[in-house]
């Protein structure tokens, strides 16, 4: 009975038995549309999350934050310039690396390969390489005994295990008396690891550092310095910081320009799925609208009554927004409960219904990951439940005009 009059007749309208059932059936199916939108949007935008988020970690964690280098690739200096590099206080990691593309071949098997020239004990202060060896250690990689460490897709694809005998085939070539010659080179496989990423697992071929540079002539060369930093989103800031620091004519990229197109992409997918999936909840709002309508034309008596007692047209109006945002408040709020807890255990559905139904989602071949990670964001979950509220206020606004617009006379001139 404390109750402002609008508030109690909109929540009476809509907890009263309809003689109309399809009314009732369209706002059942209203409330249904926006909990399913809302939920879907919730759980889509965490998956988005979570793999760009697990792609990054990836890409990051075999790459560099940042990288020091020349034009021509030939860096004499490196020892100079990683000292100088370490001594920014975002620097917690620095190793020099050397960068080239050859061919590997075993068995009548050939695989193009990138080979990465690198120290074993300086490595893991800016790569998660380290970790990931499924078979063997980088400490196994000795200069001088041409030791090579592989993907463990490539691996497969060779048909290799540890202890055989690779033959690398380099883009240079040897000029002698019976012509030109490619330079070849046999190494022996001492381990494979494994990141989880095809890319790199089917393409990346690791060995000590003197021995790439060696092999591939860079003399007491390197191609550059890679940097790793405390946070790798000070990356540009850093890299700009560096350039200045440094004397010389260096290159100083990091990994958002390495991988702009990428993350570029990323970003503009998930702004294009924010908007198509709240398609849903505006198609479920439309529902609102066409039942807002019906109420109105079964309660125009009553709305007749109502002004003739008194009711200003504005009171009229906010009976029918009552009633029409509860039925949005309600599939929001199960829509938010429903996403949170789908983007919560996205990563133990997934799997279980892969198993069940015998096939897999997201194919090592082709995508970068092979699984379904999910991150929640609750900002994301806050911006989706106020637009989705504001989506079924705005929805109840014309039903609403059009019933404080009922003229009494006309409305009861047949009752």
């Amino acid at each position: 009975m404390y109750k402002p009059l609008e508030l109690f007749i909109g929540l009476r309208y809509t907890r009263a038995k309809r003689r109309n059932h399809f009314i009732s059936f369209i706002s059942l199916t209203s409330m249904l549309g926006i909990t399913l939108g809302v939920a879907v949007l919730i759980t889509v935008l965490s998956v988005m999350n979570g793999f760009e988020q697990e792609v990054r970690e990836r890409i990051l964690g075999m790459t560099s934050h940042a990288t020091i280098s020349t034009y021509d690739n030939q860096l004499e200096n490196w020892q100079e310039v990683a000292e100088t590099a370490s001594e920014h206080e975002r620097v917690i990691g620095v190793a020099p690396y050397v960068r080239a593309e050859g061919m590997l071949t075993y068995g009548g098997q050939v695989n193009g390969v990138m080979i990465r020239g690198i120290l074993p004990e300086e490595e893991g202060k800016v790569s998660t390489v380290a970790e990931k060896m499924v078979v063997g250690r980088l400490a196994d990689l000795r200069a001088g005994e041409f030791g090579i460490v592989l993907g463990h897709a490539l691996a497969r694809a060779l048909g290799v295990i540890p202890g055989d005998k690779v033959t690398l085939v380099t883009p240079s070539a040897n000029v002698s008396l019976a012509g030109i010659m490619p330079r070849l080179k046999r190494f022996t496989v001492v381990g494979v690891f494994e990141v989880g990423m095809y890319e790199y697992d089917s393409t990346l071929a690791l060995m000590h550092l003197q021995d790439a540079a060696k092999l591939f002539r860079l003399n007491n060369n390197v191609s550059g310095v890679r940097l790793k930093l405390d946070d790798l989103f000070f990356a540009p800031f850093v890299s700009r910081e560096l350039a200045e620091q440094i004397p010389g004519m260096y290159r100083v990229r990091d990994w958002t320009t390495q991988h702009a197109n990428y993350f570029r992409a990323v970003a503009t997918e998930k702004r294009m799925m924010f908007i198509i999936l709240l398609l849903i909840v505006a198609v479920a709002a439309f529902n609102i609208v066409s039942t807002l309508v019906m109420v109105v034309t079964d309660k125009e008596a009553d709305i007749a009554i109502l002004r003739t007692l008194g009711a200003s047209p504005g009171s009229i109006m906010k009976i029918f927004m009552v009633q029409g945002t509860l039925i949005g408040v309600i599939g929001t709020v199960l829509g938010v409960i429903s996403g949170v807890l789908l983007a919560l255990n996205v990563e133990t559905l997934v799997p279980a219904i892969e198993q069940l139904l015998g096939l897999q989602f997201l194919p090592a071949e082709v995508y970068y990951i092979s699984d379904l990670p999910s991150e929640l964001h609750w900002d994301d979950v806050i911006k989706i439940g106020l637009i989705s509220f504001l989506i079924s206020i705005v929805a109840t606004l014309y039903p609403a005009r059009r019933a404080a617009r009922t003229q009494p006379a006309e409305a009861l001139r047949y009752e």
